[in-house]
């Protein structure tokens, strides 16, 4: 793995740099400590000052006075945008009369395109650039194009440089949080991980959301954290902590805003019948989730069924940062029918071609893993560009001709 103390560079930057170039406005959103600042401090200097709403006195005057604020300003980097969301409409008048391209570099971490009166004000004149915590490709310097070579047709191919058994779990439980990254042991890493998810649960949800329980978040996102890889079943949640089902529902979407899980939507398809029609859970970052899980590798070794929803969460998260730099636009849903037949991730891009990804902890795969990918394939024809099962191994293993077994590690060395 890289060293942290060298810099890593983000696959981000690049698509900021183009963004600013022909766009008024470009937000940068993802969770707070994915390195937002970080990146945007390198776009801030003399021609465009940099200010942070985490600072008091800032935060202060652009809650009091956000035209004044933002008024006589011609470039700017303004950090946690989401902490003062008074500034969205200012920013708006601002960049309508003077539209050169650049003027408004932001970091969010709210997914403020959920929120339509921000979504309206800024249509056509904001660029959001997604940034979450670490993608492999980026520690350790590798292409990270796995989506693309598999729209184009490639076949999967394991390298030297493929990881597997304690390396891939240890890949796993450490995520992507650069501080967390920093921290040389699985103890320290997890107490920066509850501190983190205690700050947010605190501090942030109030920026964005009105919520009469604070106190139930922390316990909600233990239960959802037993819940990763599992359907949604807002009543259960609910029920566990005495809240109802709407609440529920409301206290998960807003845990989705603040970036810490995604709801995987289900596919549909009118050739299949029997499909569930419910989304299903993950977590953006797995040394959050083993951390809230209070996951180590003594504890997988002793229950290695725990593993399983901790590797189906982390291969999601990658294929979401991938799919964040790659200019082709694919969208994640996955499809499970009441006869259990199931495919984990399916990612379809604007033509309607799909890539069938299924996720084992496993090191041993058999023909009948492959059941729900053959379902897919079948009942998508042509349109079928490749099924993978992605396990715990060292070698790409041929089911069909479109269909492989393959080691988790193909997401980033290809």
């Amino acid at each position: 793995m890289a060293d942290q103390k060298q810099i890593i560079q983000r696959r981000a930057r690049p698509i900021i740099e183009t963004a600013l170039a022909d766009t008024r406005v470009v937000l940068v959103a993802g969770p707070r400590q994915a390195g937002k600042t970080t990146l945007v401090q390198q776009f801030a200097g003399r021609n465009r000052s940099y200010i942070t709403l985490d600072d008091a006195g800032a935060l202060n005057a652009a809650k009091t006075d956000p035209v004044g604020f933002i008024r006589g300003i011609d470039k700017a980097v303004i950090d946690e945008i989401q902490r003062a969301p008074e500034l969205i409409l200012a920013i708006k008048e601002s960049v309508d009369r003077d539209d050169a391209p650049g003027r408004f570099l932001l970091t969010g971490s709210a997914n403020l395109a959920t929120i339509p009166a921000v979504a309206d004000s800024l249509a056509g004149r904001m660029a959001v650039v997604p940034l979450l915590p670490f993608a492999q490709a980026e520690i350790r310097s590798t292409p990270g194009v796995f989506l693309d070579r598999l729209f184009a047709g490639e076949t999967p191919v394991a390298d030297e440089e493929t990881i597997y058994g304690d390396g891939l779990m240890q890949t796993v439980l450490k995520g992507g949080y650069p501080e967390a990254l920093r921290r040389p042991t699985s103890a320290r890493r997890a107490a920066w991980l509850e501190d983190y998810t205690r700050l947010i649960l605190d501090r942030d949800v109030r920026d964005i959301a009105k919520v009469d329980q604070l106190d139930r978040l922390p316990r909600l996102l233990d239960v959802l954290a037993e819940h990763a890889g599992q359907l949604v079943n807002h009543s259960s949640f609910g029920s566990a902590l005495g809240l109802s089902s709407v609440t529920a529902q409301r206290y998960v979407s807003i845990l989705e805003r603040l970036f810490l899980i995604k709801q995987i939507n289900p596919w549909s398809n009118n050739r299949l019948s029997r499909i569930l029609k419910t989304p299903k859970l993950h977590f953006i970052d797995t040394g959050l989730l083993a951390a809230m899980r209070q996951d180590d590798e003594d504890i997988l070794h002793q229950n290695k069924s725990r593993f399983g929803p901790l590797l189906e969460s982390f291969v999601v998260s990658e294929l979401m940062k991938l799919a964040s730099w790659s200019d082709r636009r694919v969208s994640f849903s996955h499809y499970r029918t009441k006869d259990q037949d199931e495919v984990d991730v399916i990612i379809e891009d604007r033509r309607g071609r799909i890539i069938g990804i299924e996720v084992k902890a496993s090191a041993t795969v058999k023909s009948d893993d492959f059941r729900g990918l053959r379902q897919l394939e079948a009942a998508v024809g042509e349109r079928f560009v490749r099924g993978l099962v992605l396990h715990d191994h060292n070698r790409v293993t041929p089911f069909g001709e479109k269909l492989q077994a393959a080691p988790v590690s193909v997401l980033w060395t290809m």
